[in-house]
């Protein structure tokens, strides 16, 4: 806090209760003692509240304001922030657990402490959000830790030792939006900042149940006037949370009912002192009456049965469906008398085992002034200042592209924390890519992802800043849409696959041919465009036919490859050797001319790297080899037959290899070569029912029988012309 008092940070801390406004203001001294300077209370004129929640903010704040006012008239100084703290109504709670991992070997330290507590809650919030299916918001007034984990085991203090991973299991405690909102805009219309809030039962047992004492089974119940709240200590933390909407009040009601007083008078018969055998009142007609402890008792007794009956389901539920070993008790509430005898007897424990705390859990506390009593009313109040030391949760304002919203302030929110509070679309925060291009080589899927687009543009306070930058109370936070990269673009030249040109050795001549590329069983150029879900299949050789197209020659003549004689429909490979002649006299005289001659020509070595586009074959053409085609004579084709390299494998081993049919991939096994007609075994073509004038069977788009080889990565239609 800013405030100071004689060189003192002060803390000023309201209980905005159902009943009353408590105002505390003290300070911590050198020996850790809080010291209480200040306190006023005042009760509210109407029931401006009800269990806990506040029902008309104007008349609260107007208590509020006069509780402000009294103390700062008390200590001669202004008081412009606050803590407070809520009621119980409408809890719920979570357990968050959360790691941090730390760089090795590292000494952990508060910072390191406090972030793990921070990722715990947040992971509580998560679950409280997703069960409440985002009807209602909830903001965390609260939180203690459970239990910490030093390299994944459990210990009870992190400081000072080394680790490279720490973590915390969390009970974090939320309230309805409505119930914050409430605290806040009565506190605000009364001149006040919140610079802290929290729970009251995590006030309470600030003072009521110290650390030491955590580790036994213990409950605090604050009976206040609308709610009783509760909390569980075991194990040297508070491990549970919970609340009855029913406190002083009900019993109130009661008197107002049975003695025909309005709620004041029934307040004033309700907390008649013990000292006092007798009370005289005067009901609504004006008739003076006569009370004594005897029928106060008798009248409530009923009322309180009921209460501690509930209070006490409540504390066994809590507490996994068994009694605590003792209760603490602080509030207005509980000091009713028969109250925790009651309860004690309801939890089946000795009367002693249920007691009123007020002086005897405030020997850590000094009263700089003999006015302020020790008791159990104020046990709360003073708690909400003590917790301010422990814990800073409050919540800050922003204003997000024009909406102003509230924030649970973990002392690290970021401009990513409030454009996700906002509701701002992750999509539109971050860089969207283009549309990502889905397709195959050879029957392996690839994808090219769509370029990235530019983040979107964010200013703080009119500064440009990034979504990691650190926020603050009442920063104006401006953020334009992130934008959109080009969708994925890619040609058939690009793909790594398309490697060099082939080289052949044709009658003599060295030529240089582009690779075929087939796209969905068509042949494509370099400069083709890929769409989603193409099919490319990139060729390692060519056919004869191929060659004599590629060099735009028809010939109808002898062929030899790589000395031996082959068909129109065999393949060629790299370095291969294509001759043809009219006659064997002239092929052997044309080999022989060329003997020696052609190096690594005929080795049939695999493909190499870049291709021509198609546009470009005819082009790239020797002029001087197709003069020299033309020049041949012409003969009768020969039968086809297999180039040397294929024939000539014996006894070679059964082999699987992976084509295309129609579209779909197929897989063919169990033999060592396969042809055309072997697809019939693997593929459901019913070619018993006509479904055209005439059957159509292409490989690599090239019309073939079904005599004709295939390889691995062919590419195969089958299907009935019109």
């Amino acid at each position: 806090m800013s405030m100071t008092y004689n060189g003192h940070e002060i803390v000023f801390g309201l209980d905005i209760g159902t009943r009353s406004i408590v105002g505390t203001v003290g300070f911590k001294d050198a020996r850790n003692r809080f010291k209480v300077i200040a306190q006023e209370e005042k009760f509210h004129d109407t029931r401006a509240m009800l269990d806990g929640q506040i029902h008309d903010i104007v008349r609260v704040a107007e208590t509020i304001e006069y509780v402000k006012e009294k103390l700062e008239k008390k200590l001669d100084m202004e008081l412009t922030e606050v803590c407070i703290a809520a009621a119980g109504r409408v809890l719920k709670t979570a357990v968050g657990t959360a790691e941090l991992d730390l760089p090795d070997d590292s000494v952990v330290n508060d910072e390191m402490v406090y972030s793990v507590d921070m990722l715990g809650v947040e992971k509580a919030n998560d679950l409280i959000q997703a069960e409440n299916n985002g009807e209602v918001k909830f903001f965390c007034v609260g939180y203690t830790v459970v239990r910490y984990f030093l390299n994944g085991f459990a210990i009870g203090n992190l400081i000072g030792h080394k680790a490279h991973k720490i973590g915390a299991e969390v009970l974090a405690t939320f309230l309805p939006e409505d119930v914050v909102d409430g605290l806040y805009a009565s506190v605000g219309e009364a001149g006040l900042q919140v610079v802290n809030l929290t729970l009251e039962p995590i006030a309470a047992m600030n003072v009521a149940i110290p650390e030491q004492y955590r580790l036994l089974n213990l409950a605090l119940v604050d009976v206040g006037a609308g709610t009783s709240d509760i909390c569980i200590t075991k194990d040297g933390t508070i491990v549970a949370y919970g609340m009855i909407p029913f406190a002083g009040d009900k019993l109130t009601e009661v008197l107002v009912q049975k003695y025909l007083v309005d709620f004041a008078t029934a307040e004033k018969i309700k907390m008649m002192p013990q000292s006092k055998k007798t009370m005289t009142y005067s009901d609504i007609m004006g008739v003076k009456q006569k009370m004594t402890h005897e029928m106060l008792n008798a009248d409530l007794e009923p009322e309180i049965e009921n209460m501690t009956k509930l209070i006490s389901d409540k504390i066994v539920e809590l507490n996994g469906g068994k009694p605590v070993s003792a209760v603490f008790v602080v509030g207005g509430g509980g000091k009713v008398a028969g109250f925790t005898s009651a309860l004690a007897k309801s939890l089946d424990l000795v009367d002693s085992r249920v007691a009123l705390r007020g002086e005897e859990v405030m020997g850590n506390i000094d009263m700089a002034d003999e006015s302020i009593k020790k008791d159990s009313l104020y046990v709360t109040p003073i708690g909400i200042c003590i917790n301010y030391y422990e814990k800073k949760n409050n919540f800050i304002y922003v204003t997000v592209n024009g909406e102003r919203i509230k924030l649970y302030n973990n002392n690290k929110l970021t401009v990513m924390d409030a454009a996700a509070a906002v509701g701002y679309p992750n999509e539109n925060l971050f860089p969207k890519r283009g549309g990502d291009l889905n397709y195959t080589v050879n029957g392996k899927a690839r994808i090219k992802r769509g370029e990235r687009g530019e983040a979107a543009t964010i200013r703080l306070n009119g500064k440009e800043v990034n979504m990691t930058t650190m926020i603050d109370q009442n920063d104006k936070i401006l953020i334009s849409e992130s934008t959109s990269g080009d969708d994925a673009y890619l040609e058939v030249g690009h793909i790594p696959e398309f490697k060099e040109a082939m080289h052949f050795m044709v009658n003599g001549v060295e030529i240089t041919c582009p690779r075929y590329v087939m796209v969905n069983g068509e042949i494509k150029s370099e400069y083709y465009q890929i769409h989603d879900k193409d099919q490319i299949v990139i060729l390692d050789y060519y056919t004869v036919e191929q060659l004599l197209l590629f060099l735009d020659l028809s010939k109808d003549v002898s062929f030899y490859i790589n000395h031996e004689k082959a068909a129109k429909t065999d393949r060629i490979y790299d370095r291969y050797m294509i001759n043809w002649a009219d006659t064997k006299e002239e092929l052997e005289a044309l080999e022989k001319e060329t003997e020696g001659k052609y190096g690594m020509y005929g080795a049939g070595n695999a493909p190499s790297e870049e291709t021509l586009d198609e546009d470009d074959m005819l082009d790239n053409k020797p002029e001087e080899v197709a003069d020299s085609f033309e020049e041949e004579g012409e003969s009768e084709e020969s039968a086809p037959k297999k180039s040397a390299k294929k024939s000539k494998k014996k006894d070679a081993k059964p082999v699987s290899i992976t084509i295309t049919v129609n579209d779909e991939t197929v897989v063919l096994n169990g033999k060592a070569s396969y042809t055309f007609v072997d697809i019939l075994d693997v593929y459901p073509f019913d070619l018993s029912a006509m479904g055209g004038s005439s059957l159509a069977t292409t490989l690599n788009g090239i019309n073939v029988d079904f005599t004709n080889p295939i390889y691995e990565g062919d590419v195969a239609k089958i299907y009935w012309n019109d």
